[in-house]
This record gives structure tokens, sequence and C-alpha cells, in this order.
């Protein structure tokens, strides 16, 4: 029986595969299964993934026809993934040897339904510890209680799928897959879905993945259309957390945070191509009217300040409709910044 199924997207990262393929290799075990999914590469990363099948134990290539993005990428891994525990890791990035086996002992341990980990910040030379947002270490808690406070940085600011390791049963339930399209934020959706509808959830202070920021290929340092997804990402997150049970609870926290992003972006919008920033303008205000208003005038009241006016000026700007899904080609290693919270 396959214990593990590791789902590592490529696209066009033939820079940094090869370190990728070799943590994977100081991570292999007879019952650990690597799905690489090549995401039509058009650089040299097919050929890399092709030697590593054949020479990394329980290395198994997926090619896609056509490119579908990160998200497509993870949902083709996990539609092939046979393993009873499930993680990610993205096709630049890399891991410490014997990560793995200790995650998935450790998360055999607690019996839970997902565990959380934190990890190592790569910028150039330059590394930095970030801690998921869970103080309780090693006890099994329940995921809802992990949303709020709404004006603290919480687990669900902290949407790194990769950072943690989750039980088939979760899978078996749906609430794994990621929402096809999303070319960013594509974990937003994801780790709010995780949080409000799993049953039991830990974090743990097991270092192993080496997060590499800043790399050009990456969707969050490229300007172009394909960012605007943090929209259709997070109109999501609102979407059903409005229908959750607890809404007037967790509400507060979505709309603060789609909040946060919004104002993020719109304070580096010069990164953005001029048509692009545009677009992020208008879509940001067609956002922002979306939101339920009395819970969204509550969020700008206890954001004050610059942010607050800013916003509030730019929900009066004429609205544009969210992004259509599909908005050209790239897996991307990021999604909207993970680590913007209210």
């Amino acid at each position: 029986m396959v214990k593990l199924s590791v789902v590592v997207p490529f696209f066009n990262v033939q820079t940094y595969a090869p370190d990728t393929l070799t943590s994977l290799r100081a991570n292999a075990r007879e019952d650990f299964e690597f799905l690489l999914v090549d995401d039509c590469s058009s650089d040299g990363t097919p050929e890399i993934l092709e030697r590593a099948a054949r020479e990394i134990p329980g290395a198994v290539l997926i090619r896609h026809e056509h490119n579908g993005g990160l998200a497509t990428a993870r949902n083709t891994g996990l539609d092939a993934a046979r393993g009873e525990y499930l993680t990610f890791l993205d096709g630049d990035d890399w891991l410490a040897p014997g990560y793995y086996s200790r995650l998935v002992s450790a998360a055999e341990g607690l019996g839970c339904d997902f565990l959380r980990t934190d990890h190592v910040s790569v910028t150039g030379r330059n590394r930095g510890i970030r801690r998921a947002p869970v103080p309780r270490r090693g006890e099994v808690l329940d995921p809802r209680d992990a949303i709020l406070p709404s004006h603290r940085t919480t687990s669900v600011d902290y949407p790194y799928a990769w950072a943690g390791v989750y039980h088939r049963r979760l899978l078996d339930r749906g609430l794994l897959h990621f929402t096809h399209g999303l070319r960013t934020a594509e974990d937003r959706p994801w780790i709010w879905r995780l949080h409000r509808e799993a049953k039991t959830f830990a974090a743990i202070g097991e270092l192993g993945v080496f997060y590499r920021r800043g790399v050009a290929t990456s969707l969050t340092q490229i300007g172009d259309i394909r960012q605007l997804d943090f929209i259709r990402a997070f109109d999501q997150v609102i979407e059903e957390t409005a229908k959750d049970t607890d809404a007037e609870l967790l509400l507060p926290k979505a709309v603060r945070t789609y909040c946060a992003v919004i104002s993020h972006h719109i304070g580096s919008i010069e990164r953005f191509e001029p048509e692009v920033a545009r677009q992020l303008k208008a879509m940001s205000a067609g956002a922002l009217r979306r939101m339920p208003q009395d819970v969204l005038d509550e969020a700008l009241t206890a954001m004050g300040g610059d942010r607050a006016t800013m916003l509030r000026r730019l929900r009066r700007r004429r609205p544009s409709p969210p992004p259509t899904p599909g908005a050209g080609p790239g897996t991307g290693a990021g999604p909207a910044p993970a680590e913007v919270a209210a």
C-alpha cells in the first residue's frame, strides 16, 4: 500500500527542477510515490522529468497536453494519487532529507485529518523561518477554531498547500481539490474550505520545506492578467463562507482578509502592466461592492487609516465583472501574498 503521495507540478522550471528532484530522491521510501505533473513545459523541464521518472524510486511522470495552471496540475496529481496521506510540493522548491518520513510519522501519531507545518523561506542567499500561525503545537484541534479572530493572522492566512500533510479521507470527501483554472490565490478557497469542513487538525514545528521566493517565473513576480485571479478566489471564499452555519461569525474575517489583499495589490500597482492596473482597480471596485456591505463597513472601520480611505474611494469607482478562468499560461508558484492578513 502507498503510504504517501506527493503531488509536484512543474512548468518551465528547468533551472530549479534538479534541486527539487534531488530532494525528492533524499525522501524516497518504498511506500512513497512522487507524482510529477508536467504542465506542458516548453523549456528543458520535460527532459529533466523523464530522467527523474527513470531514476527516482516511486516517481510517476504525468504530462498535460495543454497548460492548465497550478490548481489544475495539482488536481491531476490528486486524481492519480493512491496514498493514505497526501501532500504537495512546487517544482521550484526543495526538501530536507527524510522530511516526509518524519511528517507522516507525526501525522500518524496525532491521527488528525490534516497537519500543518512551519517552513523555510528562501530569497537568494537569505533564509528565514515562517511559522504556521497556530500557537498550540502537537495538539489535535478543531479547524474551525483556528479561523478567528478577524483582526489577527490566523491559520487561513497561511494557505500554503505544501506546508502540511493530509489524510486521504479528506480527498474522499472532496476537500482537497482546487478550483479549476485559478492561476493565483488557488490556495485561499482551499484552506478556508479545509478549516470550515475538516474535523481535526494539528500544527507541529517540523522544518523541511524550503520555499523559494523571488523566482522570476513565479506569478507573484509577474504583473499580468493572471494575477487578477485573486478576485475570483476571494469571491469564492466569500460566497462559500456566507453559506456556512457560522457565517455571521466567519464573514468578518473573510471580508477583512479580502480587503487587506486588495489593498496590498493596489499598493504595489506599479508592477502591473498599465491595462492590467486599470482592470485591477475596476475589478477591485466591483469586488468591494459585491461584499456584504454591512460587514464591509465594519471591516473598514476596524482597519481605519489610509487603507480604509483608499478602499472606500475605490468602492465608489465603476465596478467591473470578475475575471474569466484561464486567462494566460503558467503554473506559477504562488498565490496572492499568503502572509497578507488583516
